[in-house]
């Protein structure tokens, strides 16, 4: 050691060394001082696994108070170097307290080993990078870092605690692997701020990962995470989150760093997103889209995907349907919706009150009677808002066809909560004119019905009423002039019919009002919807 040495608790000059330093911690200091790596990774893969069981002795390990005395009040670098503290293979000794301070070296710990927790509450950074560490717990609620915070490939034996943390540029948790704490979270960050980008891909999180009310500024990645929460009801938990671009709970590569935040190229090995556990996203904000591609969701009975109220120009729930649980998409605001007809749960588990969509742009075959057992799925009791919708949107897209059939499916489907007199007034809507919407329909019953007559009223016996006075004897006119509730062909009250004759001919009186009010009705419908 050179200059006079002073204890921990002296004032170091540029020249000294504290006195009581261990040779590890010395190599640190000078290491600092310089602005280099100090790594006293041994060299075997086995030996060096931060996460492994093989014990490292004191050649290797630094007290954790030599660190924050670094990284708070550390000696000035050398001439023409910038101070910072790199390590590698390092065991960190006691807890990491650098609750409330001002650390302005650049802070990277790969391959490191903390014994005891690291506290970081309200501590202010410029970038902080721990990289490939065993961590018992991460404390750092309302930290602030101007730059990156990197958590890559950390695992977490205690969780880690991100509230109202204030990260300047990106966060990453790619391959993390968080276990949770006593509250039952794996990652508590409700109300963190992160400048650009979250990237957590192929993260493994045991317990709750909590997002309420976070801000992301540009994407959050979930790619080929697994989330796992079998101890409570949620495994995801992001009420009101916002996110400025793209949120991704899509399949990542395995194996490339080079495919991190990209779509795999085809042939990768991938891992899809998957998710043990009910996931809430209600109230949420998202700048271009919502994308569960080939997401895959293991659910209980009372567990859920709800999006309620969400708000995203594109949602894409191309995921695989949940065998259990609830997708729920009350109140949600999207302009297109791309679906596929295998991403849907069954009846009773689908929820869409309220849900209002402008495009439909489904993967691969999607007929309209999927599409309307998709509407059926979602309202367990009858509602008319999600038929309207589905047939507004045909409409909108030049399919007016296809939006009949809907309006039409809706009419069916409220006749059957209708008492049994008006159930039987509905059937006789559907068959003779389909409720309006194949006026034609009318037409071809009546002609039917005119031609059956005046087959029938040709072989009738139809002595006249007044003698010799009025018209000759027309079967034809005499069928329709019965089924012409209003209009009168002077047919009808000039012959006397009997038997059968007369109660074939109250028949044709009678469908003929049936035709007529059942026109009417729907003449009156289509102008309502015009």
């Amino acid at each position: 050691m050179t200059g006079d040495a002073h204890g921990i608790g002296g004032v170091v000059t540029e020249g000294d060394l504290p006195d009581d330093l261990t040779p590890a911690e010395v190599g640190m200091w000078q290491a600092f001082r310089n602005g280099s790596v100090y790594d006293l990774s041994s060299g075997d893969a086995v030996v060096d696994d931060p996460h492994g069981g093989h014990p490292w002795g004191p050649e290797r390990t630094v007290r954790a108070r030599i660190v924050c005395w670094l990284l708070l009040d550390g000696p000035p670098a050398l001439a023409g170097r910038v101070s910072s503290l790199k390590l590698a293979g390092v065991q960190i000794s006691g807890a990491l307290d650098l609750a409330g301070g001002t650390v302005v070296p650049y802070v990277e710990m790969k391959g490191c080993r903390f014994e005891r927790d690291v506290l970081l509450p309200e501590a202010r950074f410029a970038t902080l990078r721990l990289v490939d560490c065993s961590v018992p717990r991460l404390e750092a609620a309302r930290v602030h870092t101007e730059g990156d915070l990197h958590l890559p490939r950390c695992r977490f034996h205690n969780g880690v605690r991100l509230t109202d943390a204030h990260i300047g540029t990106d966060l990453l948790l790619n391959q993390a692997i968080v276990y949770r704490d006593r509250s039952g979270r794996s990652i508590a960050a409700d109300g963190m701020s992160v400048g650009q980008d979250l990237q957590a891909e192929l993260l493994e999180s045991h317990g709750e990962l909590s997002l309420r009310s976070a801000k992301v500024g540009v994407s959050l990645s979930l790619r080929g995470a697994k989330l796992a929460n079998p101890y409570t009801r949620l495994a995801l938990n992001a009420p009101q989150l916002t996110v400025g671009r793209s949120m991704y709970l899509t399949p990542a590569g395995v194996g490339s760093p080079l495919l991190s935040g990209a779509t795999p190229a085809q042939g990768t090995r991938i891992q899809r997103f998957t998710c043990r556990g009910g996931l809430r996203l209600d109230d949420g904000r998202f700048g271009d889209a919502v994308d569960f591609d080939k997401a895959r969701f293991t659910l209980t009975d009372d567990q859920e995907v709800s999006l309620r109220r969400i708000q995203t120009p594109e949602l894409r729930f191309l995921g695989q349907a949940p065998a259990r649980g609830r997708v729920v998409l009350s109140g949600a605001r999207v302009v297109n919706l791309m679906d596929r007809t295998d991403s849907w749960p069954g009846p009773g588990r689908l929820h869409m009150g309220g849900f209002a969509y402008e495009n439909l742009v489904p993967r691969g075959p999607f007929p309209l009677e999927e599409r309307l057992a998709w509407v059926a799925a979602a309202t367990a009791e009858y509602n008319p808002e999600p038929y309207e919708r589905l047939a507004a949107v045909l409409r909108a897209g030049g399919e007016d066809e296809d939006a009949r059939e809907v309006l039409l499916a809706k009419q069916r489907r409220r006749r059957e909560t209708l008492p049994p007199a008006a159930k039987l007034w509905g059937y006789a809507q559907d068959w003779t004119v389909a409720y309006g919407y194949r006026p034609g329909r009318a037409l071809v019953w009546m002609a039917v019905l005119w031609a059956a007559g005046s087959l029938a009223f040709a072989h009738a016996d139809h002595p006249p009423l007044n003698g010799d006075e009025g018209p000759h004897w027309n079967a034809t006119l005499f069928a329709l002039d019965l089924l012409l509730p209003v209009i009168d062909l002077g047919q009808v009250g000039f012959w006397q019919l009997r038997g059968g004759w007369q109660w074939l001919a109250a028949a044709m009186i009678l469908l003929g009002w049936i035709l007529a009010t059942t026109v009417a009705a729907g003449a009156t419908r289509l102008l309502r919807r015009n």
